[in-house]
């Protein structure tokens, strides 16, 4: 099916979905909650598995959750989005976190063991956050840099920092003769799908590997997680790697290329970037993926973002896990959960319209 452009919710509807899901005193949009005692409380476990970009994220929409839930326990093991889809395809966890949503010839193989036979997957946008190029090299604090010669030094074609290339587009940094050494992931990472594909949309002559989560080529150095990254490129010299920006602060960073504009990493600059986006055909209702703009020029905008889904059954065949996901959702797409995610881990908030579909997307999880 494809994605119903679905109506304005009414509160009272919203707020009743809330309270069935023992979430209502996290959600805002001007109504006043109901004090904790007014609401019903949730008992029991839920796990999850996924990416790392989330993990802040998802420890701050615990806290929340569990501060309405206190007999909840929310256990996430970030060890990558490739390996939370599988671990959710498995069954292995009632929810996964991906910096991608699931492809549709994926969907249609399955199998997903968590849920009912012939069930569709929920996917919500419910991270979006900037990916950082973050470099280090003494005495040089920011970089204006286009897509060709970023792609260039991350395919191997730009291997030394007085490139003409580099030095082009940044007349007044004091480029070192030093050679580059560019820093990926080591494990399946959706930041990785993410990075290469803001690359193979921008400078596909340079970057011909395409978008891939799996880095393609040999070179660089290797390096396990987001946190295994920024260690690399912080404990090195003339490093440069790519990371989600909640773990990038303090960290010199690129300012990309956007129309006749250089623009820095930001929640803002993401958050125009997503909303300028389509949502992808034929999926189901309850599956929100968006086919993100990595070659708009819309002012402000930066398209090195990514999105990254919390992913569970539209109908579980646990009615209790089916519970404890919905209420653990509609905390995190929550006015309330969005805004904790964006003060901890420095993510956009989505946009009000954006909510609107994922409350409806949540609701059907039965």
């Amino acid at each position: 099916m494809k994605i119903s452009r679905i109506a304005q919710l009414g509160a009272v509807a919203a707020i009743a979905a809330l309270t069935l899901a023992g979430c209502a005193s996290n959600e805002g949009g001007g109504a006043t909650s109901p004090s904790a005692s007014d609401v019903p409380t949730l008992s029991g476990t839920i796990n999850g598995s996924g990416a790392t970009s989330q993990q802040v994220a998802v420890q701050a929409w615990t806290a929340e959750f569990q501060g309405t839930n206190p007999e909840v326990t929310v256990n996430y093991d970030p060890q990558g989005s490739g390996t939370g889809r599988e671990s959710f395809q498995s069954g292995a966890v009632n929810f996964a976190g991906s910096d991608r949503a699931f492809k549709v010839d994926e969907i249609t193989a399955g199998p997903f063991d968590a849920c009912v036979a012939g069930s569709d997957i929920v996917e919500i946008p419910a991270y979006v956050s900037p990916i950082a190029i973050i470099f280090q090299i003494d005495g040089v604090d920011s970089l204006d840099l286009d897509a060709a010669t970023i792609a260039g030094i991350f395919a191997g074609t730009i291997t030394n920092w007085n490139d003409p290339a580099i030095a082009a587009t940044n007349p007044d940094a004091k480029l070192p003769d030093l050679a580059i050494t560019p820093v990926h992931r080591s494990d399946k990472s959706g930041t990785t799908g993410n990075f290469t594909d803001y690359l193979a949309a921008n400078a596909e002559s340079t970057w011909t590997f395409g978008s891939v989560e799996e880095w393609p080529i040999q070179g660089g150095e290797a390096a396990q997680g987001t946190s295994g990254v920024v260690n690399a490129v912080k404990g090195g010299q003339g490093t440069i790697g790519y990371a989600d920006s909640s773990q990038a602060t303090g960290i010199a960073s690129v300012n990309v290329k956007v129309g006749d504009e250089f623009v820095g990493h930001s929640a803002e600059g993401a958050a125009i970037a997503v909303d300028a986006s389509p949502f992808e055909e034929g999926r189901a209702d309850t599956d929100l993926a968006i086919s993100i703009d990595r070659t708009t020029t819309e002012a402000g905008a930066y398209p090195v973002v990514l999105i990254s889904y919390l992913i569970g059954c539209a109908e579980y065949a646990d009615a209790d896990a089916a519970a404890l996901v919905k209420g653990f959702f509609n905390t995190a797409i929550s006015e309330a959960g969005q805004e904790t995610a964006a003060t901890n881990a420095g993510s956009a908030p989505i946009s009000d319209a954006l909510r609107t579909k994922a409350q409806a997307a949540v609701d059907a999880i039965k």
